[in-house]
C-alpha cells in the first residue's frame, strides 16, 4: 500500500500539482467513495472517514459532492420586538 501511495505522490509531483490541489482531489475522492460505500448515509460515511458529520457536510458543500440533497438551514424568524414591553398595562397605577 505504501509503495502505491509513494507512486501516486511521484505522479502528482511530476504533474505539477500543488499540495492544496492534491489535498482537494484526495478529500473529494475519499468523501465520494465513503458516501457510495455507505449508500449516501452521511453519519456512516463521516464515521468511516474519522470526521464529524458537520465537517463532512461542510466539505460536501465546498467540493459540490452529493447533488442537490444538501439541507439548507434557515435562521428562525426574529420576534417583532419584545411582546412584554408592547403590552399596555390596565388598571389604576
Amino acid at each position: 500500500m505504501k509503495d502505491e501511495f509513494d507512486g501516486l505522490v511521484d505522479h502528482l509531483l511530476d504533474g505539477g500539482l500543488f499540495l492544496q490541489q492534491a489535498i482537494e482531489i484526495l478529500e473529494k475522492s475519499m468523501i465520494q467513495g465513503a458516501l457510495q460505500r455507505n449508500h449516501g448515509n452521511q453519519c456512516a460515511a463521516a464515521k468511516q472517514l474519522g470526521i464529524h458529520r458537520n465537517t463532512l457536510q461542510r466539505k460536501m458543500v465546498a467540493y459540490a459532492v452529493g447533488g442537490t440533497h444538501t439541507r439548507v438551514r434557515r435562521k428562525p424568524m426574529a420576534h417583532a420586538g419584545n411582546p412584554r414591553k408592547n403590552k399596555k398595562k390596565t388598571g389604576a397605577a
